[in-house]
Order: structure tokens, then C-alpha cells, then sequence
């Protein structure tokens, strides 16, 4: 039986106990709703313990396009080849090591790119989720990320059901059909079936929707 999402919430406070922090990866496929589910969690969790939950997305390590363009992977762009895990392995042992404020980048879709220094991680913050496609991806240099988190969360999705978001999402952001249908089966669909296939196995399995999260 999947947890629901208090389920999880109270899962994560009992983890945390009366650690300094706790990390958690929430991974999962594109459009599996993992930016959802984890605000809505650090909402909940605030909620709970004022203050002490912040996310971290890993859609904040995308290399920019200046740096992908030369190397002919902007039509790419989403694979794990075009994310920089050695920056987000620094900023989580900094993390990890709660000596001070760790400012991170957050992911501008509308513009497609990071925000250097976007959110601000502080020593206030006990619980730290950290969601994205690749955090437990079973492949160097994505393997050395595992020793950092504390507590994992895969989301299972159906590939028709993610299929359908991703269609809808480049829709909204101006594709038109053909181009849309493009980017969601020879892209990311197929960083779907990588996820999916090739990524270690999660403390938690977590078929959420979050077209039904209760508030």
C-alpha cells in the first residue's frame, strides 16, 4: 500500500529525531511531480516544525546553454550528461556539514536556466529535501551522491500518465503538437526509462499523485 503524503511527512520528522539534519532525496522521472511533492512536503513539515524544512532541486545543476552549446547537447538538454553532479555534490557536503549558509541555484524553466544563489540553505534548516531525475541513478559520478542522504524516495509513475504531463507542459510552455510529442518521447521519455531502470532502490516507493494531494 503506497504511503500518503502525511504518511511520508510524519516519516521524515520520526527519521529526523533529534538529528542536526537529515537529507532527503526525492527522485523519480520527469514530470513525476517531484518539485510538487516536495514543497508541498517542506509546507507540511513546516507546518509541523516552523522553519525547519528547505528543497533543494537538482534542476539547479543544469550546465547553461552557453556550456552546451558547444558541445552540441542542447537538444539534449535534461539528460544526465547535461547536469553538473560534482557541483551538487559540494554544495551537499556543505550542507551535510552545517557550518553556514550554502546559497544553491534554482531552475528558471520559463527562461531555461538557473539562478546562481537562488534559495539559501541555513544551519536552521534540519530537514533538507533534495529532488530531482538522477539523485540515485546507479552510475558514476551520480553514485556519489548516495552517502549523503539519509532517507530515499523514488516516485513511481506510469509511463502514460507521465507522458500526458509532458505533453501538457511543453504545450504550455509554446510548443506546438509536433514539437511537443518531439521533446516528450525522444527526450524525455527516454531520461524516463533511464530513471526508472537504472537507479538504485529507494528506503521508500511512493506512487503519489499530486493532482490529489490533499491540502
Amino acid at each position: 500500500m503506497t504511503p500518503s503524503i502525511q504518511d511520508v511527512t510524519d516519516h521524515i520528522l520520526a527519521a529526523a529525531g533529534q538529528r542536526q539534519r537529515l537529507i532527503v532525496a526525492l527522485a523519480g522521472p520527469p514530470a513525476a511531480g517531484k518539485s510538487t511533492l516536495s514543497e508541498r512536503l517542506a509546507e507540511l513539515l513546516n507546518r509541523k516544525v516552523p522553519g525547519s524544512t528547505v528543497v533543494v532541486p537538482m534542476d539547479g545543476y543544469h550546465y547553461d546553454n552557453a556550456v552546451l552549446e558547444p558541445r552540441g547537447q542542447v537538444p539534449i538538454k535534461g539528460a544526465p550528461e547535461t547536469f553538473n553532479p560534482e557541483g551538487l555534490l559540494w554544495d551537499l557536503q556543505r550542507i551535510r556539514n552545517n557550518s553556514g549558509n550554502v546559497a544553491v541555484p534554482v531552475f528558471d524553466r520559463p527562461l531555461d536556466l538557473a539562478r546562481a544563489g537562488g534559495r539559501i540553505v541555513t544551519p536552521a534548516h534540519r530537514i533538507v529535501i533534495v529532488e530531482g531525475n538522477y539523485l540515485l541513478l546507479d552510475r558514476d559520478p551520480w553514485r556519489g551522491l548516495h552517502g549523503l542522504f539519509d532517507l530515499t524516495l523514488f516516485l513511481d509513475v506510469p509511463d502514460d500518465l507521465l507522458a500526458a504531463r509532458l505533453l501538457r507542459r511543453w504545450q504550455d510552455m509554446g510548443q506546438d503538437e509536433v514539437g511537443a510529442r518531439a521533446k516528450t518521447y525522444d527526450k524525455d521519455m527516454l531520461n524516463s526509462r533511464l530513471v526508472k531502470q537504472a537507479s538504485i532502490e529507494p528506503d521508500i516507493r511512493w506512487a503519489a499523485d499530486h493532482e490529489r494531494i490533499p491540502t
